[in-house]
């Protein structure tokens, strides 16, 4: 919706029928997925108003984690910093992915 141009109302009506469906099911997990939107309906509502969200950021910290990970021992924290540095550059991620394949 966030780039159909729906307006606020439709947006609404289509929260409405989604959680009545889920109240409806018999499946537990269905439930607990219209808590979870339920409760994140704040940042969902953002994300449809403004089209942006932070998953670019998200998916760096997640590089510079795994990286961290796999590089716990190093006794230079330098070079490990200068690792996680280059992991998450631009130039560095294409050249891995290539390198991957």
């Amino acid at each position: 919706m966030a780039r159909s141009g729906a307006d606020r109302h439709q947006v609404g009506h289509a929260r409405w029928k989604f959680l009545t469906w889920c109240a409806d099911s018999d499946i537990p997990e269905v439930r607990t997925l219209a808590a979870t939107v339920d409760r994140w309906w704040t940042e969902i509502a953002a994300f449809i108003d403004t089209g942006h969200s932070n998953a670019k950021s998200e998916g760096i910290n997640r590089v510079i984690k795994l990286v961290a990970r796999n590089a716990f021992g190093f006794r230079n924290a330098d070079n490990q910093r200068l690792r996680t540095r280059c992991v998450t550059t631009r130039r560095a991620r294409g050249h891995l992915r290539t390198a991957q394949l």
